[in-house]
């Protein structure tokens, strides 16, 4: 019989692995990385936001191959239709008979990147909702489950605004975290200037984990303990960002189970049995920076959500 403690120290090296292997790839974004890594073991789905040509498309392709993960890419646009993303039924004939086909759409993949989802209309954006929260689409009246796991990872530029949609708050709730990607330094231009303009192909990437594994990850990821003073820390930032003058809304309970599941898979994805408040620190603003909005007061002097976790992080 296995050893329980030596399963979960092979796929905590499995995992160690597959983040270089990315890392082939990418130079530096070691933090968004991390991030999107504890967002697949937590079984969320993220928003990743940045200017454009920071890689974001090129990150979250190379994570599927890496995870041999079935990848799909929706570019939103605002003539895209629901059905473009659900799929449709279709008439197909055979044997000199016509029957109704459910023709699946490219949200039937493991990892779904939706490229510039504000650019999509409200109508199509609800298309995901669905898909987002209970891994399925319903079509012409018929439910039809999406494969596992299941992730959806959505792009918006933060310029460029005009022609956009902006993601309504039931929408942007359903991301588990949103992640800001941000431009590299001066060392890791250089680095991807010599890696993408030297006329070679770019570096192949191994498989180095299944999706058994990355399932199996997930439960290991829940069962992480975490101690009671530091689970009710965490539920008091979510509770203070209700009562905190600076915040016009604030953010729910789903924020509270967010923060304490993304904890324990960082803490599980370095390694650790055990979730400390470093963990909380760290996924905090990811986890609340797009479900809480500030008032008018904040924002006229300047201060953005981050900053405004960062001191309510320093209250608890």
């Amino acid at each position: 019989m296995s050893d329980p403690q030596t399963d979960v120290e092979t796929i905590q090296e499995r995992l160690s692995a597959a983040r270089e292997e990315v890392g082939k790839r990418i130079v530096g974004q070691k933090d968004v990385l991390e991030q999107l890594f504890v967002c697949i073991l937590a079984d969320g789905n993220a928003l990743l936001e940045s200017n454009p040509g920071l890689g974001k498309t090129s990150m979250v392709r190379t994570i599927a191959e890496v995870t041999d993960l079935e990848f799909s890419r929706i570019q939103n646009t605002p003539d895209l239709m629901p059905s473009d993303i659900t799929g449709a039924e279709i008439i197909r004939e055979s044997a000199g008979s016509r029957e109704f086909v459910f023709e699946e759409g490219p949200i039937f993949a493991n990892v779904v990147l939706a490229d510039e989802i504000n650019r999509a209309t409200p109508k199509t954006q609800a298309a995901l909702l669905e898909a987002m929260q209970e891994k399925q689409v319903t079509a012409a009246g018929e439910t039809h489950d999406l494969p596992r796991p299941f992730f959806v990872l959505a792009t918006q530029n933060p310029i460029d605004q005009e022609g956009t949609y902006p993601l309504p708050e039931a929408q942007t709730d359903r991301f588990l975290l949103k992640i800001l990607v941000d431009y590299p330094s001066f060392e890791e231009e250089r680095d991807i200037v010599n890696l993408y303009t030297a006329g070679t192909p770019a570096p192949p990437v191994d498989k180095v984990l299944t999706q058994a594994e990355i399932r199996e990850a997930q439960s290991l990821a829940r069962d992480v303990p975490i101690a009671d003073d530091i689970r009710d820390r965490a539920i008091e930032l979510v509770r203070l960002t209700r009562e905190v003058a600076d915040i016009q809304f604030g953010a729910s309970p789903r924020a509270s189970m967010g923060i304490v599941l993304t904890a324990k898979a960082r803490a599980f994805l370095r390694g650790r049995n055990h979730v400390s408040w470093e963990d909380v620190e760290a996924m905090a603003p990811a986890v609340l920076r797009h479900r809480i909005i500030l008032d008018f007061r904040a924002e006229r002097e300047g201060r953005t959500t981050d900053d405004v976790v960062g001191e309510l992080l320093d209250a608890v």
